[in-house]
């Protein structure tokens, strides 16, 4: 559980800085990602960010998950 949460901090760590410094510009902007904005209203669904970020989180749990 320790070597978990340790990951979990380092991960949150990195993609921290990424956004500080401006390396997650193209989050939320990919072609499918869905943006509606009109006078009183804001709608936003990022369906291909987050099936990028899907398929990296599978990709890392079944490397780590092997044993």
């Amino acid at each position: 559980m320790g070597n978990t949460l340790i990951f979990i901090g380092i991960g949150l760590i990195v993609v921290g800085v990424a956004y500080k410094f401006g390396l997650l510009g193209w989050f939320g902007h990919l072609p499918g990602d869905i943006s509606y904005k009109s006078e009183n209203t804001f709608i936003f669904i990022p369906i291909t960010s987050m099936l990028l970020v899907s398929g990296a989180a599978s990709l890392l749990m079944w490397f780590f998950g092997r044993k």
